[in-house]
Formats: structure tokens, C-alpha cells, sequence
């Protein structure tokens, strides 16, 4: 379970830190390829576990429009029954030649108290998507409907996004680099340790923006720095 003060201190992060601290743990295929925010990320970042939808590709005979008769479709079972504070990720084989979904969907979410979506495909009704209150990202505007190419196969199953490995409950992180994916077993720690991070490289910007160099600075080689660093930690209260 993603916990109330890991989130807070994820959302306080960027994803580049995260992606530093997922590659020294060996990591390295964690980031969400090819997506975009469709509006500018609001001042925390965005954070929540994962659950996931499958494309496949689409085989005209089974993808109708009469498959939206059946109540457990499983696009709109996913977006009815989604729950709250999580991120919804669509695996759409990075096809945004067909929509993952629409405005109406997207709101659906909002509405379910979803944080946010990420598709590795495109949404349609993109502008009204960019205006609500929900993080959305994907990899560009596509107006044909999702039945053109994509068949929903299966809700809340591993998939793959933008060539990542998301599982559901796995902590999704977006901001304005784009989205990375933190294996849930990992969470705690890497949002401890990202909050470090992110506190050094602050003191590093701004001794940076003072004019010193970043030799023996970024990365901390020099112990005179991190001597400096404790100063500054407790003038900032960090």
C-alpha cells in the first residue's frame, strides 16, 4: 500500500531523481517512453498506484461497437470501477494511430477520484482532457475511436507502457519530464531517499547559481562540501 506520507514525499520529487535512484539499484527500464503531459503538471507531482488496462490489436469480427453492450467490457468496467487515488495505465503497444480513450472516460476517472491516466497511445478530445482536474499524459492527440485498432482485453493485469513494466499496484510518479514507474516493494525507500536527493541538490543549485564549480560539488567528492552542505541543511531547515 502506497502510504499517505511516502506519496507526500514522492510528490515533492522529480522524475529524473527517482530514475538516479532506481539506476543505482540496477534499474534502468523504469521510464515511460514517449509520453507527454497534456497540460502543464501542477506544482506536486503526480502519484499513484497503478491499475492497469490491455490492448491487443483489434480483430474487426470482435471489436463492434456492440461489445459496448456488455457490462464487463473491459475499458468501461476498468474506468467504472477504477478506484480511487490511482493512476490508470493503458497499454496500447505505443499505437496512437486509434484513441485509448476520450474526454468522457477521462472524466469518468476524475469523477472515481483517479489521480491520473497515462496511455503509451493517444487520447481524443485532448483539449478537454488537458482542462480537468486529473494528471493525464500520452504520446499525442489521436481522434479514432479506440475500436479502430485497439481490442480491451484485460483490466488490472502486468503490461507494458512505453516499453516499461508496470504491475499493477506499482507507484506511478509523473511530472514534467514524464512518467516512471517504481516497483511497489521500493516505494518507502526510494521516497526517502529521493527527498535526500533532492534536498542536496538544491544546496547544489544553489551554490551553482553563487558561481562555484560543480567539481568535488555534484557528486559531493569533496568533504569540505558536505560540510557545508550540514551548515546549509540547518539554516533551510532541511
Amino acid at each position: 500500500m502506497l502510504t499517505p506520507d511516502t506519496k507526500a514525499k514522492l510528490q515533492r520529487v522529480s522524475t529524473a531523481t527517482l530514475a538516479t535512484a532506481l539506476f543505482k539499484r540496477g534499474l534502468r527500464n523504469q521510464m515511460i517512453q514517449n509520453v507527454q503531459p497534456l497540460s502543464p503538471p501542477k506544482a506536486l507531482s503526480m502519484v499513484g498506484e497503478a491499475y492497469t488496462l490491455r490492448y491487443i490489436p483489434a480483430r474487426e469480427d470482435l471489436n463492434t461497437m456492440d461489445v459496448f453492450r456488455d457490462p464487463n467490457h473491459p475499458q468501461r468496467k476498468g474506468v467504472d470501477e477504477c478506484p480511487p487515488g490511482v493512476v490508470m495505465v493503458i497499454d496500447s503497444r505505443k499505437d496512437a494511430r486509434a484513441a485509448s480513450a476520450g474526454g468522457i472516460l477521462v472524466t469518468r476517472l476524475m469523477m472515481r477520484g483517479a489521480v491520473g491516466v497515462v496511455t503509451d497511445g493517444g487520447f481524443r478530445d485532448s483539449t478537454e482532457i488537458a482542462a480537468l482536474d486529473i494528471a493525464s499524459y500520452h504520446q499525442r492527440p489521436s481522434a479514432p475511436t479506440n475500436l479502430t485498432l485497439h481490442q480491451a482485453i484485460d483490466i488490472n493485469v502486468p503490461i507494458a507502457c512505453g516499453d516499461a513494466p508496470v504491475f499493477p499496484g506499482d507507484v506511478i510518479v509523473g511530472d514534467g519530464d514524464g512518467v516512471i514507474v517504481l516497483p511497489a516493494h521500493l516505494a518507502d525507500e526510494l521516497a526517502a531517499e529521493a527527498t535526500e536527493m533532492t534536498a542536496y541538490e538544491d544546496f547544489v543549485t544553489e551554490r551553482v547559481r553563487a558561481g562555484a564549480a560543480t567539481r568535488g560539488l555534484y557528486p559531493a567528492t569533496d568533504p569540505a562540501n558536505l560540510e557545508l552542505y550540514r551548515v546549509w541543511r540547518e539554516q533551510n531547515g532541511r
